[in-house]
């Protein structure tokens, strides 16, 4: 049987008896348990990237579907791909029961419905070109079952975040991920280290997917929009670490691009101009490293041109 959060937790019985110092001792010490809980869970995580990848290459969207701390969850994921990965705000998103007001507050008996879940999938027309993902800790939550049942029914790829694989949400999705991360250090509080979990699992998710879909070059973020003053001088060093150049040619390059970073990088490495490095960019599929093996292809078989080409 898998764990439930509602079970109390023994070792946290008298917490309240306890010196602050000692109460944060015996929190930390639940909370460490979490990253192993997750990393159980590989596997199945891996499914769910891979469905993700294969949704939105194909056109489709990635959508979080909760209540409560786990729909928040979701809703928080979703808003940062747009920032870090110029991911068009339509194609990852959340949806939490009780809509925005349930954001900040809860909404009473929000979560309760199945059929405004289900509701909420017609209204997106989730269609089979889409990944539904229910998130819910407790693994019961009837808008999340409602809203996965739907989605199935319009043909759309489901799977399922949960704290219990034996409830009704992992049950109505194809593919289930359930970390185990135990009786929660205050009973039933699943904020704590299953939020925690799901947090983690979300940023695994959505990051692996982008790195697939090639909105990073290694490490590098190269699909940000510079949207502030931080992320303008971020982008430009993103330029400067890839293309390997001072901080000040990076800057000049981006703002012959437009601020575009990949091809603000295409450009100096390719030593070519915003245009040439977009079209460049757009027969490799938008892939920085796609792009720079083009040239490498041409390249080939002339050394005496290789030093045109930095080490990457």
């Amino acid at each position: 049987m898998d764990w439930s959060a509602e079970e109390p937790n023994p070792k946290t019985q008298d917490i309240d008896t306890l010196p602050t110092l000692e109460v944060l001792r015996l929190i930390g010490d639940e909370d460490a348990l979490v990253a192993d809980a997750v990393r159980a869970e590989l596997p199945a995580i891996a499914v769910v990237v891979e469905g993700a990848v294969e949704a939105l290459a194909s056109g489709g969207r990635l959508i979080y579907v909760g209540a409560g701390t786990s729909g928040r969850l979701g809703v928080l994921d979703a808003a940062e791909c747009l920032p870090t990965y110029g991911v068009d705000r339509e194609k990852v998103l959340a949806v939490l029961a009780g809509g925005a007001e349930a954001i900040a507050s809860a909404v009473e008996n929000a979560e309760d419905d199945p059929e405004a879940g289900a509701q909420a999938m017609r209204a997106l027309d989730v269609c089979s070109a889409d990944l539904v993902l229910g998130i819910a800790s407790s693994g019961r939550t009837p808008y999340v079952v409602g809203a996965l049942r739907q989605a199935r029914m319009l043909g759309a790829a489901t799977a399922a975040l949960v704290g219990n694989r034996e409830g009704p949400v992992a049950a109505a999705a194809r593919s289930v991920v359930a970390p185990r991360t135990g009786p929660e250090a205050i009973t039933g509080s699943t904020r704590m280290k299953a939020g925690t979990a799901q947090k983690m699992v979300l940023n695994m998710i959505s990051t692996a997917t982008m790195i697939r879909l090639g909105r990073t070059y290694g490490n590098l973020m190269v699909d940000m929009k510079p949207t502030n003053d931080k992320l303008r001088d971020r982008s430009a060093r993103i330029v400067s670490a890839a293309a390997r150049v001072d901080v000040e040619v990076a800057q000049r390059a981006l703002a012959e691009a437009d601020c575009e970073i990949k091809t603000a990088i295409v450009m100096l490495i390719m030593r070519e101009s915003p245009e040439a490095a977009r079209a460049r960019l757009a027969r490799a599929g938008g892939v920085v490293r796609r792009a720079l093996e083009e040239l490498r292809e041409e390249e080939r078989g002339q050394p005496g041109d290789a030093q045109c080409l930095r080490e990457l």
